[in-house]
């Protein structure tokens, strides 16, 4: 069995990867659907922006799943606290989320106009809402969450709703709004016919330039906010018990990382970059199946990039500093996480090459004529 702190580096690592997988597979979802009152002047071209989701929509929210899974089975304090003092902002997010399924399904069941447009931006909403709030989730997250525990390890929770929604993190969820934005857009300009997706193309290097624009300005607004540094030395094979260590607070020390970890600068330029590639790559209809890949790049980066400025930090207090839990003292046991490193082996596999063959039989474009033809049999 690898060491504790081995098991504990790999489960940071994989949160991280099933994040990007959220953000990447479920992410074009949330972008199509913003898009979608936009890029569809006619009914018909609605019905193709809906039909290149509609297939793959339920199983690439799988992802969404098997992070909240990995949270609550690897980091039970993080589950604890996340989903206690973010529940109002989730409930927001799974309100948004059920609209989804719900126009997808009855949107085409009446030809009435005023019904489907109704539909229509009820489906923006459940793109919009989420991308949203998952960036204000972030940004906060890169401040520090009000929350502390007592001495027998009860969480309290002094925040609210309102309290979320602070600058910085709106700043965020702009950020996160123009990502997917971009990159469903750039999965439009791959899957839909020729005049949806040269729409889809337009606005998704629009969204590119404004998340080039607003992660810079986030990268420098970081360099002013109180970023957390762990004082002393933690035990990396200690017990998960956050109140054992004594954390301070300092003016840009989240981008402090950068300078002892010169490899972490990847990330960010893997934003950028993949950004600027988009833009370049969605000039031609030629290179839209490699726009695609770019964007995904580009969401890997910028969330990377959070990722890596907060570690070792998952959650930091804002409320009592030293609380803040960390990859040392926030994890489960070393069995338990061996155990889901092995399940994870076996299963992770199958679920990515099964994705795979999926998106292998759908390939190829939604078009009008496909949707005209088949009047009840597509969404």
């Amino acid at each position: 069995m690898p060491s504790y702190e081995i098991l504990r580096l790999i489960w940071w690592a994989l949160l991280g990867i099933l994040l990007i997988g959220v953000a990447v597979m479920d992410g074009f979802d949330l972008g199509t659907a913003i898009l979608l009152p936009f890029v569809g002047k006619t009914d018909v071209e609605r019905r193709v922006v809906i039909n290149t989701v509609g297939p793959v929509w339920e199983g690439n929210q799988v992802w969404l799943i098997l992070g909240g899974g990995a949270i609550f089975a690897a980091w039970p304090p993080l589950y604890a606290v996340a989903f206690s003092g973010f529940y109002l902002a989730m409930f927001l997010v799974l309100c948004a989320l059920i609209l989804r399924p719900a126009g997808f399904k009855y949107r085409s069941k009446l030809t009435d106009p005023t019904w489907r447009e109704v539909w229509d931006w009820a489906l923006f909403v459940g793109g919009l809402v989420p991308a949203l709030i998952f960036g204000v989730a972030f940004g906060n997250v890169l401040q520090g969450v009000p929350f502390r525990f007592d001495e027998t390890m009860r969480m309290t929770y002094e925040g609210n709703l309102f309290g979320l929604l602070n600058p910085f993190a709106l700043l965020c969820g702009l950020v996160s709004v123009a990502m997917l934005t971009m990159h469903g857009g750039a999965y439009l300009s791959l899957k839909a016919e020729e005049a949806v997706a040269s729409r889809a193309a337009y606005f998704a290097a629009r969204a590119a330039m404004v998340l080039i624009a607003l992660f810079a300005i986030g990268g420098v607004w970081v360099a002013f906010i109180d970023g957390y540094v762990v004082q002393g030395v933690v035990a990396h094979d200690g017990p998960s018990n956050p109140l054992l260590k004594h954390v301070a607070t300092s003016a840009g020390a989240w981008l402090a990382n950068y300078g002892q970890q010169p490899l972490t600068l990847a990330a960010p330029v893997l934003g950028f970059g993949g950004a600027v590639l988009t833009i370049v790559l969605l000039r031609s209809p030629k290179s839209f199946a490699f726009a695609i890949v770019a964007s995904a790049l580009s969401v890997a980066g910028v969330i990377a990039t959070a990722g890596l400025s907060i570690f070792p930090f998952l959650l930091p207090s804002s409320l009592d500093p030293s609380a803040g839990l960390i990859v040392w003292d926030a994890s489960s046991s070393r069995l338990t996480l061996f155990i889901m490193l092995i399940a994870t082996l076996v299963f992770l596999p199958i679920v990515l090459v099964y994705t795979a063959w999926v998106y292998r039989v759908l390939r190829g474009r939604v078009t009008a004529a496909y949707v005209a033809a088949n009047p009840t049999g597509v969404y």
